[in-house]
């Protein structure tokens, strides 16, 4: 295999971490991050930024903050609200 190089590795960081690379395209990337330190500490900055979002996605809103937005949904002229409140 041949190294990719620090520009493509970058440029396809985010498809690496989610697994949506090509199996050929996946073994390159990360032989060149088993080879570049500087790749590699990209990688570790986005992953955490990756577990970040990850893990306050997984946060609930309080249940009065999460009723007040509903019913100002309902309220507005544009009506995008559910018609059934999400438990």
């Amino acid at each position: 295999m041949s190294d990719c190089g620090c520009e493509k590795a970058i440029e396809e960081l985010g498809e690496y971490l989610h697994h949506e690379l090509c199996a050929e395209d996946e073994a390159t990337v990360r032989e060149h991050l088993a080879n570049c330190p500087s790749c590699r500490e990209e990688l570790r900055v986005n992953s955490a930024l990756i577990e970040s979002v990850q893990r306050a996605c997984r946060e609930r809103a309080p249940e009065t903050l999460r009723l007040q937005v509903l019913a100002a949904l309902a309220a507005s002229p544009d009506r995008h609200a559910p018609t059934t409140p999400a438990p």
